[in-house]
């Protein structure tokens, strides 16, 4: 396995990370439509269901450990010093988590056969994905420590898109159910795992010399608030579903919520888990050699492309979001509209603050991320009580909204003053007038446009086209970006 040093910068990095990402959200793009006219709002209320109790059962089966891989990987270190971080940091916290997952398993089959109570095919399903699922982030926190994005993508990009096969090749073969879904998508984790595996035994060594309780007791403290926290992160996920079910008493619900949030999540794959992908690994590294500037100007260099993204992003969703949904899915789901409209516009504009306040981690203070993610679920399940009874669906919707946001902003409050980096003010105030003019015409294609197709297509890319030409007449900054990016894919000359 190669070294530490840094082969290609940050924006490489997100080049590589977005387009991993961009070719998930055109697989999603695929199957999104299928998917939903091929299932019922049940059906598919019950695969988003149970798909969050398998996140839930993952976030508890890791220990911490992907955290801790990316954080205390030995950035310099030679081929020894890496064996014994492989050894106490991947491999004792991998062996421990596979017998908590023996544990589950058990409890599970001993509570169903004392009871008498029979779980969803599914939710046995997705019990087998979950050490499937943990082996492959452990694997994929290695290759992200080490700066491998190259073979990320790669990986990535096959994973899902033979997933997606599967799936609708089990759905049309098979059954238009849930089970049939659920098993193409297990199927597809089970070969990249197999990979994986090839992976690691190559290049991960194992030495028993090197095993130190001491060390892997190190990591394990910095990754159990971190485990809490994605524990808390999938509750937050989750606790709308569960409480639409709960309260409203149908999976039907749910599954209006699950279409609408599930392409709004593709959105956010591509909006904020890509940014971070790109920047943890370097930002930790500039944190341990170069210091709180050496960050905030890293963090001045993402933040003018994603500030006039993400507000850019939000206003086309806010306009035409619902649009979407009518022409991927058809008119049977437009009560999912709405979802997809507000959720997207708050996972567009949530990276802007993540980012702004990011530095809690580098600082290693974990419980106090912990105690923001649990006052943001807090808030959440407290509007949702509220909300649900008055407005349904979208109660939950708006309920989701306000915590996120609200989480965005705890990060900027609580980060060191010398780690927190807002856009420029400036810069907000050229998307502002793009976002205005863009209103303007989006006021009159709403009158001429038929919704659906016509409106999602031609409305939303006339303004886009508009929005783009705005920031870059107003801003030469994108402008020599933009040009930085044709020259780096080979288009343009280079002076």
């Amino acid at each position: 396995m190669r070294g530490t040093a840094a082969t290609a910068g940050i924006g490489r990095h997100y080049l590589r990370y977005s387009l991993g990402n961009v070719s998930t959200i055109l697989a999603g793009l695929v199957s999104f439509p299928l998917m939903t006219r091929l299932l019922d709002n049940t059906q598919y209320g019950i695969l988003g269901y149970y798909d969050n109790w398998m996140l839930l059962a993952v976030a508890i089966a890791k220990f911490g450990a992907q955290h801790s891989l990316l954080r205390f990987y030995p950035h310099g270190g030679d081929a020894e010093e890496r064996a014994a971080f492989f050894t106490n940091f991947f491999y004792l916290p991998l062996g421990f988590s596979l017998l908590l997952w023996v544990f589950m398993l058990v409890m599970m089959a001993t509570i169903d056969r004392l009871t008498g109570a029979h779980q969803h095919l599914v939710f046995w399903m997705a019990m087998f994905a979950v050490p499937v699922s943990s082996f492959s982030n452990f694997a994929e926190a290695i290759l992200r420590a080490s700066e491998q994005s190259r073979t990320v993508l790669v990986t990535r990009v096959v994973w899902r898109w033979l997933e997606v096969g599967l799936m609708i090749g089990a759905v049309l073969l098979l059954s238009h159910s849930a089970v049939a879904v659920y098993g193409g998508k297990l199927a597809a984790a089970i070969l990249v795992t197999a990979w994986y595996v090839t992976w690691v035994r190559r290049h991960v060594r194992f030495m028993r010399s090197h095993v130190s309780f001491a060390r892997m007791r190190e990591g394990v403290r910095y990754g159990l608030p971190m485990v809490a926290n994605e524990i808390v992160a999938v509750a937050i996920v989750m606790v709308d579903r569960i409480m639409l079910k709960g309260m409203l008493g149908e999976f039907a619900a749910v599954g209006i919520y699950s279409v609408g949030a599930s392409l709004a999540m593709q959105l956010n794959t591509f909006m904020n888990t890509s940014v971070f992908e790109a920047l943890v690994p370097t930002a930790n590294r500039l944190f341990q050699t170069e210091g709180a500037n050496a960050v905030r100007a890293l963090k001045q260099r993402v933040l003018l492309p994603m500030a006039y993204c993400g507000i850019g992003m939000a206003m086309l969703l806010g306009l035409f979001g619902a649009d979407a949904i009518i022409a991927l899915s058809g008119a049977g789901k437009i009560a999912s509209g709405p979802v997809f409209a507000v959720l997207g516009m708050v996972f567009a504009l949530y990276p802007l603050l993540s980012l702004s306040g990011f530095g809690l981690l580098l600082e290693k203070r974990t419980h106090k991320v912990l105690a923001l993610m649990l006052a943001s679920l807090a808030i959440n399940i407290t509007l949702n009580l509220l909300w649900i009874p008055r407005f349904h669906v979208m109660g939950s919707v708006y309920a989701s909204a306000v915590s996120t946001l609200m989480l965005g902003l705890g990060h900027c409050l609580f980060v060191r003053r010398d780690l927190l980096q807002f856009p420029s003010p400036a810069t907000l105030v050229r998307a502002l007038s793009g976002v205005a003019v863009c209103l303007a015409v989006a006021w009159w294609l709403m009158g001429v446009l038929a919704p659906g197709w016509m409106r999602f297509v031609f409305g939303s890319g006339t303004c886009a086209l508009l929005y783009a030409g705005i920031v870059l007449a107003l801003d030469v900054r994108v402008r020599e970006l933009l040009l930085q990016l044709l020259q780096r894919i080979g288009i343009g000359t280079r002076q």
